[in-house]
């Protein structure tokens, strides 16, 4: 959806598929660990372990880069990341909001900003734009898996919020304090989604000139480049005819 679906679009724009690939798996891997480390290194027993599964078999990551992931939390040597949230205005206004995972809170916040200044935005304090979207989980299942009326009705049963449905797929949104029981109800009737995770979705969007745009992509793709940036989520869209000509 409009607002929080940027990364694929910009990045598998950039080519070098392998690269990409390499730098996805990297970002899986460590909120794999990250979760493995926080709670119980099994994903049946931890939440947070198992959506974070999910979401590296949703890229096609190596079942053996997953367990390796995990096994690496309960090692010695595994590093310590700290969650830190940025938030910022793009060229032209929109919102952004920037999740990271760093053993260096100094380093990364230097680098957002910088990444922010030079696009031609302005990295703000924390809670100046998240007000403008709503955290919320969002469960994702193929078109296939049940139509329009039984997904919403499976929904509703299971207490979700919203559901859209178009022809990519069923987006269920629900409340973070009812994501995990409603992942777990959609789960037993439809099967493993092809994505679960907690997002910040924009309240209403906006769509950008394209003199604002360009530079708005540039940042999108600076940040997304950024290893320490897990998620980047935005109150604005971009032309199709922009995003075709910044990619060719």
């Amino acid at each position: 959806m409009a607002g929080h679906s940027q990364f694929k679009n910009i990045m598998h724009k950039k080519g070098k598929q392998d690269a990409l690939r390499s730098k996805i798996f990297g970002k899986l891997a460590r909120e794999i660990t990250v979760a493995a480390k926080m709670g119980m290194p099994d994903p049946a027993m931890n939440p947070r372990l198992r959506l974070a599964c999910i979401a590296a078999r949703a890229e096609n990551m190596p079942k053996d880069n997953i367990e390796r992931a995990i096994k690496k939390a309960t090692g010695g040597d595994a590093e310590s990341f700290d969650e830190v949230r940025y938030e910022g205005r793009a060229p032209g206004g929109g919102a952004i909001i920037v999740e990271a995972l760093t053993d260096n809170r100094n380093r990364t916040a230097g680098e957002v900003r910088s990444f922010f200044t030079k696009a031609g935005g302005e990295m703000t304090a924390t809670g100046a734009v998240a007000f403008m979207f709503d955290h919320v989980g969002s469960i994702e299942y193929d078109a296939k898996v049940a139509s329009d009326d039984q997904m919403m009705e499976a929904a509703i049963d299971a207490g979700a919020d919203d559901v859209v449905s178009t022809a990519d797929g069923h987006e269920i949104i629900t409340s973070m304090e009812g994501f995990a029981e409603v992942s777990k109800a959609l789960e037993a009737k439809f099967g493993e989604a092809r994505k679960a995770k907690l997002i910040w979705r924009p309240q209403t969007t906006n769509m950008l000139d394209d003199e604002a745009g360009e530079k708005a992509l540039k940042l999108l793709g600076a940040l997304e480049d950024n290893d320490d940036v897990q998620n980047v989520y935005t109150n604005f869209e971009i032309s199709d005819a922009l995003m075709q000509k910044m990619g060719g």
